[in-house]
Formats: C-alpha cells, sequence, structure tokens
C-alpha cells in the first residue's frame, strides 16, 4: 500500500479554528482538512439541523413534478411508483409509495425483475402498468437515461416522473418531469444526493404544500440513511443532515422492517458502517436472489409477526448469497490465473453460467485482490450482461463510454456501473476496455492508497480525542474516519498473530517508551515479523474503542505498518 499524508492546513486557519471552538490544533487541523474553517461550518458539522435542507422547488422540474402528482390525486388517477431492485431503489419506492398511500389509495408498486427485465426502466414494466390502468408512473433511482421507454409508455398515454440520481445522456427523456441534481441545467444546491434522496426531495414538496413541516417526515429518514451509506454517496452536505437523522431513527425508532432485521443480529446501536454492512446486504439480497418485491414489501410492512416472517426469508436469501459469491469468486480468481492476465490494468472475467444477483459483489471482491478496474460478465438472457467496479481515483463510467461502440446499454457512476453487450461483441470490448484504461489510468492507483488526515504522538490519543472524533460521524466518502500515522513505535513484547490461521496482528506498542497502547490489525498477521524484533516501526491507523469484561479502553485499529 503507499501511503499519502495530506498536506497540513495552513497554521494561521488552524489557530483561528482552534481558538473559536476552544479546541486543539489536531481537532481543528482535521476540521479544515475538511473544509470547515468558521464557527458556523463547524457548527453546522457537529449540529446538523433539518432546517439546514435545501428548498426542493429549487431542483429542475420540482414545481411540474409535484403539480402532476396532485392533478393525479385529484383526478383519482392509478399511480405506479417504480423503482431498480437495490437498496437505493427499493428504499426509494418504499418511501415515496408510503408517503402517498398515507393520505391516497390509489397507489401500487413496482420493481422489475434483475433475471426477466434487467436494470431500470422496462417495457414489461409499462406493459403491467397499461394493462392495470395505471396513467402515472413515478420512476425512483433508474430512468434518466430511458428515452425509448418513456417514448413508449407515452404513445399508451401513460405519463412518468423520473427521479434519479445517476449521470444524464445528451438527451433527457420526454417525461413530464426529471428530477436529478446532476442534470446541467438543475441549479439545485447539492449534486450528490442518492436516488432516494431525490425521491425524499419529492416527498419533501409534495407535503409542503399541504402546509406539512420536515418534522412531519422525519419517520422515512431511516430509509434514506439507508441508501446513503449502501450506494456510497458523499456523506457530505444535505446527505449528512439526512444520514445523522436518519441514523436517530433507525436506533430509536426504526420502522417495523428494520425492527425485525435488527431484532435476528441482536445489536443495540447501530452506526452508518452497519447500516452498510449488516441491513444493506441483506435489503439487496432479495433482488440478487429472488424479487426486489421482497425488500419493498419488508420495509412497507407494518405488522411485526409478518416483518419478522419476511425478514427470516430474506436472511436465508442472504445466507445463500453469501456462499454463491464465495464460489464465483474462487472461480473468476482461478480463470484470472488460467489466463495468465494477473499484468493487465484491467480484469474482465465471464461465464455464462455465473448468477445474475451478485456479480457485483464479485466484482468487489477481484478488485480488493487484484486493485484495478474489473468487470464480471454473465449470460442475461440473449446478452452479455456485467458490474463493474473500480479503484480510487479511476472513472471506469468514462472509461465505458470510451468503449461505447461495442456497448448496447450502459449506466451508473465513477466507481460503479453496470452495462449489456452481444456476445459476438465480448473479445472486442475486452481488448478495447484494457486499450482505454491502459492508457488513460495514472499508473499508481493500481497501487491501493492510504491517506493520512495527520501524523500523531502516541500521549495525544486521550479519551477527549476519541470523544471528539466520535461526533464526527456519520462517516463515509467526503467525510472518512480520521487515519493517523506513528513512528518510531516499538512491541512491548506482545504482539502476536489471533485469529483462525492466526490471519490477524494483536501488538501493544510504545513511542519512546511510554504511551503504551494496544492495537489490532485485522488480516495483517503477515507483519508480525515487522514488530516482533523490537526494531522501530511506524504504522497507519484509526482510533477504536475495545470493551473487554465490561472495561473499555482506547486501541488502534491498525491499516499498515511498515
Amino acid at each position: 500500500m503507499r501511503w499519502t499524508i495530506k498536506p497540513k492546513p495552513e497554521q494561521k486557519d488552524i489557530d483561528q479554528l482552534a481558538n473559536v471552538l476552544h479546541v486543539d490544533d489536531l481537532v481543528a487541523q482535521l476540521l479544515v482538512q475538511r473544509g470547515i474553517t468558521t464557527y458556523e461550518a463547524a457548527k453546522k458539522f457537529f449540529r446538523p439541523q433539518l432546517t439546514h435542507l435545501h428548498d426542493p422547488f429549487l431542483m429542475k422540474d420540482m414545481d411540474v413534478a409535484v403539480g402532476r402528482i396532485e392533478t393525479a390525486i385529484k383526478n383519482e388517477e392509478n399511480i405506479l411508483v417504480y423503482g431498480d431492485y437495490d437498496v437505493d431503489g427499493t428504499t426509494a419506492v418504499a418511501l415515496v409509495y408510503s408517503y402517498l398511500l398515507s393520505d391516497y389509495p390509489n397507489v401500487a408498486t413496482y420493481i422489475p425483475d434483475r433475471y426477466d427485465e434487467g436494470y431500470g426502466i422496462s417495457y414489461k414494466g409499462i406493459d403491467f402498468a397499461e394493462d392495470n390502468s395505471f396513467s402515472l408512473i413515478i420512476a425512483l433511482d433508474c430512468g434518466v437515461k430511458a428515452i425509448d421507454k418513456v417514448a413508449y409508455a407515452k404513445k399508451k398515454d401513460i405519463d412518468f416522473i423520473i427521479c434519479d440520481h445517476h449521470r444524464p445522456g445528451k438527451n433527457l427523456p420526454d417525461a413530464i418531469a426529471v428530477l436529478d441534481p446532476k442534470r446541467v441545467d438543475c441549479d439545485y444546491p447539492y449534486d450528490e444526493l442518492c436516488g432516494c434522496g431525490v425521491g425524499f426531495k419529492l416527498v419533501q414538496a409534495l407535503s409542503s404544500r399541504r402546509g406539512k413541516t420536515i418534522d412531519d417526515l422525519v419517520q422515512y429518514l431511516d430509509l434514506v440513511a439507508t441508501a446513503i451509506g449502501a450506494d456510497i454517496v458523499p456523506i457530505t452536505g444535505e446527505n449528512r443532515t439526512l444520514a445523522f437523522y436518519g441514523l436517530q431513527v433507525i436506533n430509536q425508532q426504526p420502522r417495523t422492517g428494520f425492527k425485525a432485521i435488527i431484532d435476528q443480529i441482536k445489536k443495540t446501536v447501530l452506526t452508518i458502517t452497519d447500516v452498510v454492512f449488516i441491513i444493506a446486504p441483506r435489503i439487496n439480497a432479495a433482488g440478487r436472489m429472488k424479487h426486489g418485491q421482497y425488500a419493498v414489501n419488508l420495509l412497507t410492512e407494518t405488522d411485526l409477526n409478518k416483518a419478522q416472517k419476511s425478514a427470516a426469508e430474506i436472511e436465508q436469501f442472504n445466507t445463500d448469497r453469501r456462499g454463491l459469491d464465495q464460489e464465483i469468486t474462487q472461480q473468476a480468481l482461478v480463470q484470472i490465473q488460467e489466463n495468465n492476465e494477473e499484468e493487465k490494468f484491467t480484469s474482465v472475467v465471464y461465464k455464462e453460467s455465473w448468477h445474475k444477483g451478485v456479480i457485483g459483489i464479485v466484482a468487489s471482491r477481484l478488485t480488493e485482490t487484484y486493485y484495478r478496474p474489473t468487470l464480471v460478465f454473465t449470460k442475461s438472457g440473449d446478452k452479455l450482461a456485467a458490474s463493474a467496479r473500480s479503484v480510487k481515483g479511476f472513472d471506469v463510467y468514462n472509461a465505458l463510454e470510451g468503449c461505447s461502440d461495442c456497448i448496447e446499454q450502459f449506466g451508473g457512476h465513477k466507481y460503479a456501473a453496470g452495462l449489456t453487450l452481444s456476445e459476438n461483441q465480448f473479445e472486442t470490448f475486452k481488448r478495447q476496455f484494457e486499450k482505454v484504461v491502459s492508457e488513460s489510468i495514472d499508473p499508481q492507483l493500481l497501487t491501493p492508497e492510504i491517506t493520512v488526515d495527520a501524523v500523531i504522538e502516541l500521549k495525544d490519543i486521550t479519551p477527549k480525542l476519541m470523544r471528539i472524533i466520535r461526533q464526527f460521524a456519520p462517516f463515509g466518502p467526503g467525510n472518512m474516519t480520521p487515519v493517523f500515522m506513528a513512528e518510531n513505535l516499538t512491541d512491548t513484547g506482545y504482539a502476536k498473530g489471533v485469529g483462525q490461521n492466526e490471519a490477524h496482528l494483536k501488538i501493544s506498542v510504545t513511542q519512546n517508551d511510554s504511551h503504551r497502547i494496544d492495537g489490532i490489525g485485522f488480516n495483517l498477521g503477515d507483519k508480525l515479523p515487522l514488530v516482533i524484533s523490537r526494531k522501530p516501526f511506524k504504522a497507519v491507523f484509526s482510533l477504536d474503542e475495545n470493551e473487554w469484561q465490561g472495561n473499555i479502553s482506547l486501541q488502534l485499529k491498525i491499516k499498515d505498518i511498515k
């Protein structure tokens, strides 16, 4: 791994903030590095308020969207709430559907089948709307590139309101309204909302017209926080406020479906990391292994007994998913080795029998192993479908655009995307993708990077520092957990490998023979020889709390040792 130490901000900026906040230099430095340089900015950061949320009508087409929904309700039209099958899509559908249903009965949901229909708006979904007399479809977390599908619906007198956050193409669909803060002609102040976040802004706009306030919508923020965490959008600005309050709802008054999941895992307080690694995979497992509608049903269920049965079903989907993704990851690793592709700039693997529901997870696993832009393909009908994952700093979406002559359809973000192509284009695409990436990627991006916020002395690691850092949460892109580096560390003689096959490293270190502190390095068991010789070493780590027999002590959560 390469260690990159963030440049230290100007000392005058650190001093100024330290003085107004009455904090030490280290805390002030961490805040300035996050763009927080004034008392007001710090107050917003540490004490986010729902009143900080932007006026939803600042989003392009919001007034038109609200007007069309109000007309539909007035005319007693049937409204279909349509969304993608992942966490962002299913939480968005659950949010908008349950909000509309609280005041209007003629609403239903639709999640496309991952295998039969694929990602986004489908012709089958539009036909379902026509067959069941739906005249308005609200599409969530998808649709911004569905020009042909929206035109098809228009011929059937079905209107579309699109709520998306993916990058639009050159032209927009001919929908009644296209709500997407990434539209070039949209002046909304924050463009990093997830799909569920855009759906929430629509609900916020609708409720404001009914004389409601933001406080009336807090109950929906557990869904928004889950989508923010799962979709890996920046936890900055508006997302930070939404995630902050959403976590409070999850921990204090979770909806029945979340309560059923939390009761299974028996965890008392959930962080955003827990939401990402515990709740989100279970919601995702429904769409991966069976159908995304299972997730929507769980998230909108109000009867606890029914929710517990649904959660148990989804738990089984998640167990099945884990087994499958491990099996396919092993097969993909063998394929890369057998084809002698370890030295390439990309990993592109394909097997027609691989389960479409887990290829995104497998792509992530392969990226962790070989650390380069990765695509995992499988057969989907008469086409090939793939999930793409990238490495930090490289835009895989742009790379796919450079191969668009081989691709039938693609969409996504900088670090994750999906695509389909004809089987006869696979080898051409594979060569072209390797060429585009090799010519455009900075080679150093192919080595994993640890970004270090500050160099620290062990004596500066105190319970007070830990208390303040805890208040930096929720953590995520744009506001990562602070990472520190300490030099001239020596082992006190207690270092050892722990866990299965001694895969993890447990150490106790001092700096200049004082200020002893324990540390744990997950999957760093192979670093043991570096520390047991009493030779000085340096380490990068975040701060953590270790609870043992009722006692809580600070420890280093070690990321790497040199």
